[in-house]
């Protein structure tokens, strides 16, 4: 068993930090649930998407078989909550994952833009926010300056990680923060009586999904810029 493909990506080179934080990580959607239980699928996503995340961290492949039971209830919970640029998205997120499972089986280094290809990635992504949120205003969709970031930079962030570039987790942490503003509005509307769309569930374990990834995006920056996401998270030699 423990020299299995399976094993070796779930349970080899952990460090006792990051066993620490995932095991939280985990139970904080957990305990979202058990507070309040209104939204199963809202649980689901929140417990595969913080996996998904971890160890795409590590740079394992298995990260795209939780990511994709992630995508799909997600994809859910974006719809019933009129989040369309985060539905939209979250096809996107479905169809990336077996593409970025075959991607990472041929590919087993990160990769680093060089400084001036930097700027102008993150320049061309500041434009495309700006441009998604008057299509989602048109729209009539909730929250519009929030949910572009989630229909065009989080599609810039997928092509990146799909790809290995470290700089997709630069992009992943301003995602995370704007997903943390986002679905606490949300919230804050539900409980106040403002919206009926959604439930407050499912609103809450994204919250604690996006507080999660946020963590795990800043600490990814530096897995990756050490080399440790090399080889499957060194899995493979």
């Amino acid at each position: 068993m423990t020299n299995t493909w399976l094993y070796k990506q779930l349970f080899t080179n952990w460090k006792k930090f990051e066993v620490t934080y995932v095991s939280i990580l985990i139970l904080i959607q957990l305990a979202v649930f058990w507070i309040v239980p209104d939204s199963l699928i809202g649980m689901i996503s929140g417990v595969t998407g913080t996996l998904s995340l971890v160890y795409g961290m590590k740079g394992r492949k298995i990260a795209f078989i939780f990511g994709t039971i992630q995508c799909l209830a997600m994809t859910y919970i974006a719809w019933i909550s009129h989040a369309y640029g985060s539905f939209a998205m979250d096809i996107f997120y479905v169809i990336s994952q077996p593409i970025g499972w075959f991607m990472w089986g041929h590919d087993q280094a990160t990769h680093r833009f060089s400084s001036a290809s930097r700027k102008k990635l993150f320049g061309g992504a500041f434009v495309a926010w700006l441009i998604g949120w008057w299509i989602l205003a048109l729209l009539h969709g909730q929250l519009p300056y929030f949910d572009s970031i989630n229909f065009v930079v989080s599609f810039i962030a997928q092509l990146l990680y799909i790809l290995k570039y470290q700089e997709n987790w630069s992009l992943w942490i301003v995602v995370n923060i704007a997903n943390i503003l986002y679905w606490s509005i949300l919230s804050i509307q539900v409980m106040t009586g403002a919206t009926d769309i959604g439930s407050l569930g499912a609103y809450l374990s994204q919250v604690a999904l996006q507080a999660a990834l946020l963590f795990n995006s800043i600490y990814a920056t530096k897995v990756w810029a050490s080399g440790e996401a090399d080889n499957e998270g060194g899995t493979k030699s």
